[in-house]
């Protein structure tokens, strides 16, 4: 399975409802810009987007939450071990609450990597990283960075956008 994203203005993006009804696209927006993101089987119908490859998933993604994207730029030698560490931990946020979705996205080009979480909120997100869970989840990594960072993560927050709210 493949997930595409691909940035641009609501008005714009809220189009590819109608040119492409196949799909199921997620809107999402934060004080920069509005991206939108789907997951098909098929080639992008984006004509300039990102396009990767999912990894590891759990849960399913809703129209309406909080979307964390950790985007991650992995070393060519370290890909193998920083994907094993995400498919070893199945149901890795089972139980959790507000927790929606989970995808490990390896990218199609280039080395940066994005793991997707979404929740139903953002209390629900920061409550999840001063948990017990958070801490035993990130206990290995201490305070380095792990030697397959190619370079500094960094992260994304998004606000979901119901496009049925959004045309009314």
């Amino acid at each position: 399975m493949h997930a595409y994203m691909t940035n641009g203005t609501l008005d714009f993006l809220l189009n590819l409802i109608d040119q492409h009804p196949e799909h199921h696209f997620y809107y999402m927006e934060n004080n920069k810009n509005v991206t939108v993101y789907y997951e098909s089987e098929d080639k992008s119908v984006f004509e300039s987007g990102r396009d990767y490859e999912i990894i590891a998933e759990e849960g399913t993604l809703k129209k309406q939450g909080y979307v964390v994207m950790n985007n991650i730029p992995v070393t060519e030698e370290g890909r193998p071990i920083f994907e094993d560490r995400f498919k070893k931990n199945k149901k890795r946020m089972e139980g959790v609450p507000g927790f929606s979705a989970f995808r490990l996205l390896r990218p199609d080009k280039g080395r940066t990597y994005v793991v997707l979480t979404q929740w139903s909120s953002e209390t629900d997100f920061e409550n999840w990283k001063t948990s017990d869970h958070f801490s035993a989840a990130h206990a290995d990594q201490g305070t380095k960075h792990p030697a397959y960072f190619a370079d500094r993560p960094f992260q994304t927050h998004y606000h979901m956008i119901d496009p049925d709210e959004v045309q009314d």
